[in-house]
């Protein structure tokens, strides 16, 4: 039957069927086989959302809109070029920087890609980059939406994983900056060899006038993270915070947030919180089925058997998801497979905060690998190029990633060290 089930969802995939549509039927349809009670599964998909800590999504969500929306990406950008643009590939490094600003605010990858790639795309187009290059560039930094925290797969990893969605934030920080930085490195050595071009240095005047400008923005992070940090507010309270502060900012001190922005604001934020939560109901159903057929337990136990190390699972696991990432979005990769996933996990003794940001890296990769990563569909549209010139462009960053999650593999302190000092 659970072949079955694979069987059928592999093939609505195939006639581009929605994957929350998909991963429904498939699984309605297999568990009609058998003596279930349907009355379940209405019920399931509600009660799947009535969920506290999902609230945080949303929040986040309407935070990173407001943000592309509202002249606080561009502030900050602005600013950091006053800082690092005459730097050897300085237009690189900013528009690594600023993803990774905007990504400690939205948790989005799509989201942070867009924000940053509207702006920076035709700067550094005209400043004399190569295309390929330059979308290539946008597409990986935007992944870094959903690692460097809050993080909207961190957020569903936590909630059915019932792990601390606080712990997992933290574990992002440290990965996330190693992961930029390298990045950062990449764009310098690649600017030197191409003898890219770079803005004259500023005066400090003109960084000092930049750098007011958009401190207000650049609070908006320490907002969220202290906030969590410290205790004072939960991931879910701290998302509602960032929504206030983005409106009285953009409103108030930015005024570039009018009447008129607000309707196109909630349909962008209400299109993708439906999208996430719809995969959420469906992936409920999906769980439902691997609970009644004691999947997971059936896992665990041929594991148990085969005496496999963790080493071998962390690279069958690796391949697994890099596989999925090339057909399926990250939501929808890790409420299928972490409920199979957390009995082997827990018998191999590997903690499940740094299989989490192992996890998310993964996820990371499926957004720049095609043929369905979201990133280069959102990088195509607003570069107005074939899907074909970005994947070109983005092949090298995937040779770094894969690097980095060696690293994160081998060495879980990265991920471990700050959930560590919150204990």
């Amino acid at each position: 039957m659970t072949l079955a089930l694979f069987s059928i969802f592999a093939v609505l995939m195939l006639l581009r069927v929605p994957i929350a549509i998909s991963l429904a039927l498939s699984t309605v349809f297999v568990l009609m086989q058998g003596n279930f009670n349907m009355n379940m599964v209405p019920q399931r998909l509600f009660t799947s959302l009535d969920s506290f800590p999902l609230m945080a999504i949303p929040g986040f969500v309407v935070a990173g809109v407001l943000l592309a929306r509202g002249g606080i990406s561009k502030y900050l950008i602005d600013a950091l070029r006053t800082w690092v643009g005459h730097l050897p590939g300085g237009l690189s490094v900013v528009t690594v920087l600023a993803c990774m600003v905007f990504a400690a605010i939205s948790g989005s990858s799509p989201a942070t890609a867009a924000a940053i790639g509207s702006i920076m795309i035709p700067a550094m187009i005209n400043a004399g980059y190569d295309k390929k290059y330059t979308m290539g560039l946008i597409a990986a930094s935007g992944t870094l939406g959903i690692l460097i925290p809050p993080s909207i797969p961190l957020i569903i990893y936590g909630i059915t994983a019932e792990e601390s969605i606080g712990k997992l934030f933290m574990a992002g920080v440290i990965p996330g900056v190693v992961l930029g930085g390298i990045l950062i490195v990449s764009a310098i050595y690649y600017a030197k060899k191409h003898g890219y071009g770079k803005d004259e240095k500023a005066t400090m005047a003109q960084r000092t006038k930049a750098s007011i400008k958009a401190i207000w923005g650049a609070f908006l992070p320490i907002l969220i993270l202290g906030s969590i940090y410290t205790g004072v507010a939960t991931p879910t309270e701290s998302a509602v915070i960032a929504v206030a502060y983005a409106i009285i900012v953009s409103a108030f001190i930015y005024r570039e947030l009018h009447w008129r922005d607000l309707r196109p604001i909630l349909v962008e934020s209400i299109n993708i919180t439906s999208m996430i939560f719809l995969i959420i109901a469906a992936a409920s159903l999906f769980g439902l089925y691997l609970t009644n057929a004691q999947v997971p337990q059936q896992v665990g136990a041929w594991i148990a058997e085969s005496n496999m190390n963790k080493w071998v699972f962390f690279i069958i696991v690796n391949i697994l998801f890099f596989v999925m990432g090339a057909f399926l979005e990250a939501v929808s990769i890790i409420l299928i497979t972490l409920p199979i996933l957390l009995p082997i996990i827990k018998h191999l003794g590997i903690d499940p905060i740094h299989f989490a940001i192992v996890m998310t890296v993964n996820m990371e990769l499926a957004m720049i690998t095609p043929p369905v990563g979201l990133n280069l569909f959102v990088v195509s549209g607003i570069a107005k190029e074939k899907l074909e010139a970005v994947v070109k462009g983005v092949i090298p960053f995937i040779v770094l990633f894969i690097f980095v999650l060696a690293l994160l593999v081998i060495f879980p302190q990265f991920s471990l060290w700050l959930p560590g000092m919150m204990q």
